[in-house]
């Protein structure tokens, strides 16, 4: 069932970008060689909207200047949690990471998840990157 309302969604995807908005509040942005920071990404639906916690959710972190504790993440790993009210938590994600080298790093994401209302879900592909100064 599931299979067949993600294909018809991905032949008519509407445009949905505006029922979220993507995050990087509360990321490290300076960190001291050697010790960890913290990349965090939230993705946050707008009222009348909801991140699917049932289609594929996936987001693949690349590194440079530094290292991530995890490369990959999905719906699985988020730290949203349900509680009363809220059917659909928003994805909330916090990766550590590490750098040994002072200078210039950044850890990059690629996401691809679904955007849903009560008449509609939509495949989202969006890419941030969050740069942090090591010291």
């Amino acid at each position: 069932m599931i299979a067949l309302l993600m294909a018809a969604v991905l032949s008519q995807s509407p445009d949905v970008g505006g029922l979220y908005d993507l995050t990087t509040e509360g990321s490290t942005l300076k960190v001291k060689a050697g010790e960890k920071g913290k990349l965090v990404l939230d993705i946050r639906a707008k009222s009348g909207a909801h991140i699917s916690d049932e289609a594929p959710l996936k987001i693949e972190l690349k590194a440079t200047g530094a290292k991530t504790e995890k490369d990959k993440l999905t719906y699985k790993d988020s730290i949203g949690v349900k509680h009363d009210g809220v059917e659909y938590p928003d994805p909330h994600f916090e990766v550590p990471f590490t750098s040994d080298k002072p200078g210039k790093a950044s850890i990059e994401a690629k996401m691809k998840f679904f955007v849903c209302t009560d008449k509609v879900c939509a495949p989202q592909t969006k890419t941030v990157t969050v740069p942090v100064d090591v010291i």
